[in-house]
């Protein structure tokens, strides 16, 4: 009954969830009671990612209302894992289902088809969604060292999503990776171009055959087919266009089984933005750790403290960091009289931000607000790029620093020159969008540093997963590394959320 299906999703290189959290979160327009989708299974192989996916399964098992008091025990520090688990076995062995660990490529094939076709249970409404893992696509990391596309075994996780696609016959897909995918090129040929041939004949691809199943392509920013002529630029899905609070540019492919006379519908662009104040604004003020050497909060003030020995700060008052150094007078005058910040904080504050789709009633602690720890001169880098950007409305360029905050690169001079790299140290301006969260964040927080001076510190890993719009509720398992790997690599769930409703929609206009 149309209004009333509850539909399943296969979500393939699943990560943390974030595409599935956006389907799943989705509530039947005619019954905000009932849920649009539900997932069938999700296929991750990492295990930490794999960890937080099955937790959120099993968080998913109750109705938001109904969610016990052990999962908040369980964020809140005061319940184990097991416990939590023993507490409701049913609803845990439900997730230990529908949360399948396994590594696409090498699990049998026959063992992949088994389950998969188990999971969805003959239904033919259903959507998988997912993408390869995208690294080898990267623009950042192609422009530091060119991976060799024809020996590197990544490119081709596409292929076991194209397996699936011809194993099972899905009515729609939704297939996800990086604007990165637009330049890569095997042989000379342009791997787009080979992936939208494939999408678009994935039994012909995978078995050398053709049934007579073949999908049309659509882009969710532009109306229309797409065919193999087509600028594969029109797939390309911006981000900020759609209320999410980075610039994200991400490449999404919509295949429609071609016996479905339905061309799905575009995603709506908003007309306003959303900025990194509106989404982190409300987060407890912290300080930022210290690295290699005594960490408490008057060693960590007398690192910042001993700024007042450089020049630019020094002469301020006849060099062109005039007013860089006058707030910076104010800001050091007012850490002497502030109380003491802690590099931590679980306290979950009750204020509303202006769009906050973070928020969970029963939530009482707040998880992995913790920042890094730094070194000495990167705390006073931070400081300075906060400030330079507080007063300019723009976070500066390496060219922009005094000579005594650069650090000993050897491409430094390079970057002066605006040659490469000259962005190395950038602040998220708290009015404008993000620039987009990637996994790049777990390696150093030069690229992600909070806009306010005060803290001279990168971003937490739940700043980062609000700015990639995870709820508070949501866990990312494992080390502090793993969890930024796994914000990085996510979908934004509200984003996710938009394009569901695309394909509800699709789905109900099936026969």
């Amino acid at each position: 009954m149309k209004g009333k299906t509850t539909y399943p999703v296969v979500d393939l290189f699943a990560g943390p969830g974030g595409l599935g959290e956006g389907f799943c979160s989705m509530r039947c327009p005619s019954d905000s009671g009932r849920y649009a989708f539900r997932t069938a299974i999700s296929i991750e192989k990492e295990k930490y990612a794999h960890a937080t996916l099955k937790l959120r399964h099993f968080y998913r098992e109750f109705h938001p209302e109904g969610v016990p008091d052990e999962y908040y025990e369980y964020l809140a520090g005061n319940k184990s894992r097991e416990e939590m688990f023993k507490a409701c076995p049913e609803e845990a062995a439900t997730a230990d289902k529908s949360a399948w660990k396994c590594t696409l490529g090498e699990e049998s094939h026959y063992e992949v088809k088994k389950r998969i076709a188990s999971r969805i249970s003959g239904r033919n409404k259903w959507v998988l969604v997912g993408g390869p893992p995208c690294q080898v696509y990267s623009l950042v990391g192609r422009s530091r060292k060119k991976p060799d596309l024809e020996i590197d075994p990544r490119h081709l996780l596409y292929k076991e999503y194209l397996r699936i696609i011809a194993d099972h016959r899905p009515p729609v897909f939704v297939m996800e990776n990086v604007k990165g995918l637009l330049s890569a090129r095997i042989q000379g040929r342009s791997v787009i171009s080979l992936i939208m041939r494939d999408l678009r004949e994935p039994e012909k691809s995978i078995f050398s055959r053709n049934s007579g199943v073949e999908y049309r392509l659509y882009s969710l920013s532009e109306w229309g087919i797409k065919e193999l002529d087509t600028d594969p630029r029109s797939f390309v899905v911006k981000a900020e266009n759609y209320e999410i609070p980075q610039a994200r540019h991400r490449i999404f492919i919509v295949g429609v089984r071609d016996d479905i006379d339905i061309e799905p519908e575009v995603l709506s662009r908003s007309r306003s933005y959303v900025t990194v104040r509106d989404v982190i604004g409300n987060l407890p003020a912290i300080r930022s750790g210290l690295s290699r050497s005594e960490d408490s909060y008057k060693a960590w003030r007398d690192v910042v403290i001993r700024i007042k020995q450089q020049h630019w700060y020094s002469e301020g008052k006849t060099n062109s960091f005039t007013a860089i150094a006058k707030e910076a007078q104010n800001i050091l005058r007012e850490m002497q009289k502030c109380r003491p910040m802690e590099k931590s904080s679980t306290q979950y504050s009750t204020e509303t931000l202006m769009n906050d789709p973070f928020r969970d009633s029963k939530l009482k602690t707040l998880s992995s607000h913790e920042s890094r720890s730094h070194m000495e001169s990167d705390i006073q880098r931070y400081f300075f790029a906060a400030l330079y950007s507080s007063v300019n409305n723009v976070s500066p360029k390496l060219a922009d620093f005094p000579s005594s905050l650069l650090p000993q690169h050897r491409n430094v001079d390079m970057g002066r020159k605006g040659e490469m790299f000259s962005d190395r140290f950038r602040v998220q301006l708290p009015d404008s969008q993000a620039t987009t969260i990637t996994s790049h964040i777990s390696k150093d927080g030069h690229y992600y540093i909070h806009y306010d001076p005060a803290q001279c510190r990168s971003l937490t890993v739940r700043e980062a997963a609000r700015l990639q719009t995870f709820p508070d509720n949501y866990r990312f398992e494992g080390p502090r590394t793993a969890q930024y790997q796994q914000v990085g690599n996510a979908v934004p769930p509200l984003l996710a959320g938009k394009i569901a409703e695309i394909i509800y929609e699709f789905l109900e206009g099936m026969e």
